[in-house]
């Protein structure tokens, strides 16, 4: 191996890296890599910006996609972002989730279990939206059209240590999705990262363009990425009640609970982007109404039948985030949420059973259904009034995602859109 890349985040999920010699690697696990972290987006202003990468052998890999002759193979490690004293740095959204974890013990449980599963669209290059295929949930297209480049992204994120579920073509034209195996919230979320950077690679080898952009086309269902939920103790699943109706658990109905009570509030982390509420409509498959149901896919929560034997399969599926979020955020308020639940007792409501997307908005109202927010601008003002939030985040980062989103919003808000001068301009 000649190089070493480290990897980390900023608030907004977006991948950092940079680059060392394999013969600064004992340097690198003994002090860390200083780099100035003035320019990364969530982090220090330029007066406070030394920060310290330091490298989680745990996730080293060597990237499949990198040349490996004449022994130039590259490798990667996440790093978490030190402070020069060597303090967890508040900025860093890996510590975020390790907080969240460190919770999570200390109320007895071993493990948060996360099975993402997201989904993406590969387009013929990055300047429009043309797709590969027309087909549809399931179907088997043509090499050409995308089964080649998703069986070659399914190997390498095995080759990097990623355990791998199953894949398929998506319901959107030239969509696709590649679940991922449940694993400790923080693996999980590593391997987030790696999956995007990943995708997107091997559509390049392919000459096309992936995204995880939640609504890239009118009409057509958005992007996702359906998050599976469970918690350990004593290395068994802690949803899991025999005698149940539903077979879940006490903690197992608090758990989600509590993620039902808090939806609205930590919207704008799990659906970030100006863009995702473009998908949070009706009538997309994507879930607006904060309920839970077995088997009916447009409420919020879906809890999957039990099968005999499959106890340790026992779990919560949150419909709502979307593949572009930053998944170290995503997981840690999803895990807050889910503990505050347990630690306060809340209570789970009767499951929805009726496609909520047929109930007027008077019947909703009667069964007490709220709906999550419509906007980013919207959703963030919530967030902005969320302890659980900001307990999670810590004021740093919570304080900083609060002005980046809104400032998001409000150069949104001011557009004039092609879509308002074709209504507008001749009539007006």
């Amino acid at each position: 191996m000649r190089f070493l890349r480290l990897w980390f985040t900023d608030i907004l999920g977006q991948l950092k890296s940079f680059s060392v010699n394999a013969e600064d690697l004992d340097a690198a696990f003994e002090t860390g890599i200083g780099f100035d972290g003035s320019s990364i987006t969530g982090f220090n202003a330029i007066e406070e910006s030394d920060m310290i990468a330091m490298p989680d052998p745990a996730t080293f890999a060597v990237l499949p996609w990198r040349p490996r002759e004449d022994g130039g193979a590259v490798a990667r490690m996440f790093a978490d972002i030190q402070t020069p004293e060597g303090q967890p740095y508040e900025g860093d959204p890996r510590q975020v989730l390790r907080r969240a974890e460190k919770r999570m013990r200390a109320m007895g449980f071993d493990a948060f279990e996360v099975g993402p599963a997201p989904e993406y669209f590969l387009f013929k290059d990055s300047s429009g939206t043309e797709v590969l295929d027309e087909g549809g949930y399931f179907d088997l297209t043509t090499l050409d059209a995308g089964s080649d480049v998703r069986r070659d992204t399914v190997l390498a994120l095995e080759q990097l240590g990623i355990d791998v579920e199953y894949s398929h073509h998506e319901s959107g034209p030239s969509q696709h999705e590649i679940d991922m195996r449940h694993a400790p919230a923080l693996k999980s979320a590593d391997d987030c990262m790696t999956y995007r950077i990943t995708v997107k690679e091997y559509a390049r080898k392919y000459g096309w363009h992936a995204t995880f952009m939640p609504k890239p086309l009118l009409g057509k269902n958005g992007s996702g990425m359906h998050t599976h939920q469970s918690l350990t103790r004593d290395g068994a699943n802690a949803f899991y009640e025999p005698d149940d109706r539903y077979f879940l658990s006490d903690v197992g109905k608090a758990f989600i609970a509590g993620q039902l009570r808090h939806a609205r509030e930590i919207c704008a982390v799990y659906a970030q982007w100006v863009n995702s509420y473009k998908r949070l409509v009706p009538g997309y498959e994507a879930p607006v109404y904060v309920a839970w149901s077995r088997r009916n896919r447009s409420a919020l929560v879906r809890v999957p039948r039990y099968h005999p034997g499959k106890e340790t399969a026992t779990r919560m599926e949150l419909r709502s985030p979307d593949p572009a979020c930053n998944p170290y955020l995503t997981f840690a308020v999803l895990l807050h949420a889910g503990l505050e639940g347990i630690e306060k007792g809340y209570e789970l409501p009767e499951p929805m059973e009726k496609n909520l997307y047929h109930l007027s908005a008077d019947d909703r109202r009667r069964m007490g259904i709220e709906q999550l927010p419509e906007t980013l601008g919207e959703a963030i003002e919530l967030t902005a009034e969320s302890e659980l939030v900001l307990r999670a985040f810590g004021e740093h980062i919570f304080n900083r995602y609060i002005e980046i989103k809104r400032q998001e919003w409000e150069d949104y808000r001011v557009q004039v859109t092609p879509w308002e001068l074709d209504r507008y301009l001749s009539v007006l």
